[in-house]
């Protein structure tokens, strides 16, 4: 998925003419994967890692694949907590730098979907801010299928295409193929002969809604406008981006959370989805 912002016509093209060579050790900012250490990347890595963080108990012990590692922050998260960690990525770059920075991790180039793993070889499958870019999802969720044991895991995080895309059947990112709903996310996992699916949604929590109150209603919006017209950033937007950390969004259950009389919220307005299932 889109690291710094969406990859909406002229945003990407803004990004990449500004790229350097990455440092040793650095993985190049693209525009569409996302890299710790960045303050003005600091939002929508923390958006993501936020999955990584809250989920990685469920991994404790056990065998993990990720499928789609990117810049491999995530796998070495889990592996803090795993048996065995190994990270598969279709990009070549992306696999060689996870194997020089993240020594516990175990990264193989391959297509996700044809998976380089035995038949029920792990417990658990991590799949973050991928499945949007994939062609065949159908036939990545059958490949989860196999590669995990009985009782397995899949955790899938992608964005939600009511929020993301609004009003669009076809994502406004050009990058990502199809995006989904809570619903279409849910069928398609339950297609493959998963069960047990819940699916959750990431919200801004109230540290997070008032930096939105102060960029004009959307602290999202605010990124997306400066990268556009390729404009200086105004200090207190930079601040509060660099500031942002995964305490200051809310991960909720589907249907209708309320958490005071004034805060009623759908899966359907969530940011992001963050889906579990189970492998019979």
């Amino acid at each position: 998925m889109s690291a710094f912002v969406p990859d909406v016509p002229g945003v990407s093209d803004h990004i990449r003419g500004d790229e350097s060579p990455a440092a040793d050790g650095v993985l190049a900012l693209t525009g569409e994967r996302t890299i710790p250490g960045l303050d003005i990347e600091n939002y929508w890595f923390r958006r993501h890692e936020v999955a990584y963080e809250r989920l990685a108990p469920r991994c404790a012990g056990l065998d993990v694949l990720e499928a789609g590692c990117g810049e491999g922050y995530g796998a070495d998260l889990i592996a803090g907590v795993a048996r065995r960690v190994i990270a598969v990525d279709y990009d070549e770059a992306a696999v060689a730098h996870v194997r020089r920075r993240y020594s516990r991790v175990e990264a193989t180039q391959a297509n996700l979907t044809d998976l380089p793993l035995a038949d029920a070889s792990v417990d658990v499958v991590v799949n973050f801010q991928v499945i949007e870019h994939l062609w065949d999802q159908a036939q990545f969720v059958r490949e989860c299928a196999r590669v995990l044991r009985p009782a397995g895991l899949l955790m899938v995080s992608t964005p939600n295409r009511i929020t993301f895309s609004p009003g669009r059947d076809t994502p406004i990112n050009p990058f990502h193929t199809r995006e989904l709903n809570a619903d279409e996310l849910t069928e398609l996992l339950v297609t493959a002969g998963f069960v047990d699916v819940s699916v959750a949604g990431l919200f801004h929590g109230p540290t997070l809604r008032e930096m939105d109150a102060r960029h004009g209603g959307s602290i999202i919006d605010a990124q997306i406008a400066r990268a556009i017209a390729d404009a200086p950033w105004p200090p207190e937007l930079a601040a509060d981006v660099a500031a942002v950390t995964t305490a200051d969004f809310d991960l909720v259950g589907a249907g209708h959370t309320r958490r005071n009389d004034r805060d009623l919220r759908h899966i359907d307005d969530s940011l992001d989805l963050v889906a579990i299932a189970v492998r019979p």
